[in-house]
């Protein structure tokens, strides 16, 4: 059904300025593991085709014997092997009637734009976490579905950073030379787990005797050879870890009217309140114990109950919910696992359409259809993928969060 001037009521005929409701530009964080030069070739073929085979050649053994005066040497011959990536697209669409822009007095009209571009760039990088986030070299002080926030040995620490290095190290993973010649790797983490690196024991000290920014400016920015990306985008196990002391274990339920458990909406129906209380964290989706993720996960922060309407503050434009939640979807109040993805630029291939406009797709229309062209439809498609190139320069390390203890 398309877009009318019934089902935007709130827009029709009002002067509220939208940009006060805009959700923030999506940032591409685990992109940032694909940017190595070496693959310029593979990232901007013309034509994807089903696949790209990328080949890799073996490296040659050390030299041990010394020269012979009568008998030649052997020559030493290559082994080879590829990784095949297969291309993957995505697309999405807004449409509306006619009549939407000639009664709506926003900047509707602006904001379908930027709306569709931060799906499309949300949606991109949805696939290289996917491509990320797998893999065995796995680095955690329990199975993810043991991770306690309470429990010291599950959290980040400077000494887990440095395990990490030794590992890379050992496996040959090439470093991203910085302009000033420096060797870095990247730390990409969510700032649940950057609190516990930043407060723990060895990096308040450093604080205190030799660098105070660390701690008055918060200006923790390098570990060792890796440089920290903290964002609030970094991906979430969302509820994945040990259950809580009082738990929460229930569901979506019907709405009882309104706006709950829809996007933008406050609030959510639950089939039981029992032990949610105030300040609980909420986690809305499919719990995640493995590396199969939900889009639509989500966490919530509890403000009050009333019966089983459960009043939220989220991550939507308005402080409300980000996505619609079905009936059936688990809520719970389990301790979160957040990854730590450490790595190079050159862990991973990137590949694009690039008869696209850019490697995050292109813009379709808008255009106008309907027997009187009275309907109008903007999107927008993609077509590339991720491949892990290197398995030795991707770990993924799970970790709980002191503030969840």
């Amino acid at each position: 059904m398309p877009q009318t001037t019934s089902n935007l009521s709130n827009s029709i005929r009002t002067l509220y300025g939208s940009k006060y409701l805009e959700a923030a530009a999506a940032v591409r964080n685990y992109d940032q593991f694909s940017t190595g030069k070496d693959y310029y070739e593979v990232e901007t073929a013309a034509r994807l085709g089903s696949s790209i085979t990328l080949p890799f050649l073996s490296v040659l053994p050390i030299a041990t014997a010394v020269i012979s005066q009568t008998v030649d040497i052997t020559p030493r011959q290559f082994r080879d092997i590829s990784v095949v990536i297969t291309p993957t697209s995505r697309a999405d669409a807004v449409d509306w009637a006619e009549a939407v822009d000639t009664q709506v007095f926003t900047d509707y009209g602006e904001a379908r734009y930027r709306a569709i571009g931060d799906q499309m760039m949300r949606s991109v990088e949805w696939v290289a976490i996917n491509t990320a986030l797998q893999g065995s070299l796995v680095q955690r002080g329990a199975a993810r579905a043991s991770l306690d926030a309470g429990t010291a040995g599950h959290l980040l620490t400077d000494a887990n950073i440095a395990e990490i290095q030794t590992w890379l190290q050992t496996l040959r993973c090439p470093y991203m030379i910085a302009a000033e010649g420096i060797n870095n790797w990247l730390a990409l983490m969510h700032p649940a787990v950057y609190y516990n690196l930043r407060v723990g024991g060895n990096i308040v000290n450093v604080g205190i005797y030799q660098d105070k920014e660390i701690i008055l400016n918060f200006e923790l920015g390098k570990v060792g050879p890796f440089k920290l990306l903290v964002s609030g985008d970094a991906k979430v196990f969302a509820g994945a870890g040990i259950d809580n002391a009082s738990a929460v274990a229930t569901t979506i339920a019907a709405s009882l009217g309104g706006t709950a458990n829809q996007a933008l909406g406050t609030t959510i129906e639950v089939a039981s309140a029992s032990n949610i209380s105030v300040g609980d964290w909420l986690n809305i989706g499919t719990e995640e114990t493995g590396n199969t993720f939900d889009a639509n996960l989500e966490r919530v922060k509890w403000v009050s109950t009333s019966s089983t309407t459960i009043t939220v503050v989220g991550a939507g434009p308005n402080g409300g919910l980000l996505y619609d939640h079905a009936v059936g979807e688990a809520v719970n109040n389990n301790d979160n696992v957040y990854p730590v993805l450490y790595g190079s630029p050159y862990s991973m291939v990137k590949l694009w359409d690039n008869q696209m406009e850019s490697e995050f797709g292109t813009i379709v229309g808008p255009k106008m259809q309907g027997a009187v062209d009275q309907f109008g439809v903007l999107g927008w498609k993609w077509y590339g993928g991720y491949g892990r190139a290197r398995e030795n320069c991707l770990v993924r390390g799970e970790y709980a969060s002191g503030l969840e203890a």
